[in-house]
């Protein structure tokens, strides 16, 4: 309904936030143009590729493939050498229903390596107050030992929910945004979200001065933070290696 009142009012652009709104948006209309920042726009169905995403969308994805996933695993297995299993909070894509059997397959393999016996996936169905809740309590059931979190945006929105339920869990967490580690989150591997911003802010510019947002590519991140909380890694008991400490783009102590 919302989205039906914004296209009604006929704006030069929208700007979506997350791929939930972008598939409503774009199912409202085939001509207003669209930026939209998300993840996995092709297998989403927003656009045909990276390179030429065509019909009136473009913007930027969050996800940048496996590579930053393994990082990202092993950095925590790094601080929490003890953990063999690590729990991945996110959500199931959008008209893809669960996150698919390939990337279960990959997480685990590439825990694998890491001797991390699984890495069970604990799945929003929305991006709901009482959803997550639900997921906490499968998470507390399931007893991990650390978590990894996702960077779809749609957990964003409930970083304080998350938050609080990890200082009452009180497990070692890899969060994906530079904000939940200045909130007292232990540690992040993040895209570097002011360039992002920027590169949302040209498609916009560039669409306004007349391009197609279908000609125009999706943008990948290429720079990253690494961020670690030493308050955090003391409330957990945690010895931060020095070695991951020197890696560290920022300490917050």
């Amino acid at each position: 309904m919302e989205t039906r009142r914004v296209v009604d009012s006929n704006p030069d652009l929208i700007v979506a936030i997350t791929n939930q709104v972008a598939l409503a948006a774009r199912t409202a209309t085939g001509t207003i143009p669209i930026v939209w920042t998300g993840v996995e726009p092709v297998r989403a169905g927003l656009a045909r590729s990276l390179a030429h995403p065509g019909g009136n969308i473009t913007g930027i994805t969050i996800d940048t493939g496996n590579e930053i996933w393994g990082k990202r695993l092993q950095i925590l297995k790094e601080v929490v050498p003890s953990a063999s299993k690590i729990a991945f909070l996110g959500m199931r894509v959008v008209r893809e229903g669960p996150v698919t059997q390939q990337f279960r397959q990959q997480l685990n393999e590439l825990g694998q390596q890491l001797e991390i016996s699984a890495v069970p996936m604990m799945l929003l169905r929305e991006s709901t107050p009482a959803e997550l809740q639900r997921v906490f309590h499968e998470i507390a059931a399931d007893r991990p030992d650390a978590i990894i979190v996702s960077d779809i945006p749609d957990l964003s929105a409930h970083s304080h929910l998350i938050l609080e339920f990890v200082d009452r869990s009180r497990l070692p967490v890899m969060y994906p945004y530079r904000n939940y580690v200045e909130a007292g989150g232990l540690m992040a591997y993040a895209s570097d979200l002011p360039e992002l911003a920027r590169r949302l802010a040209d498609d916009v510019h560039q669409i306004l001065n007349g391009a197609k947002p279908g000609d125009i590519p999706i943008y990948q991140p290429t720079k990253f933070e690494f961020l670690v909380n030493l308050k955090a890694a003391k409330t957990l008991g945690l010895m931060v290696p020095p070695s991951i400490l020197a890696r560290a783009d920022e300490v917050i102590e």
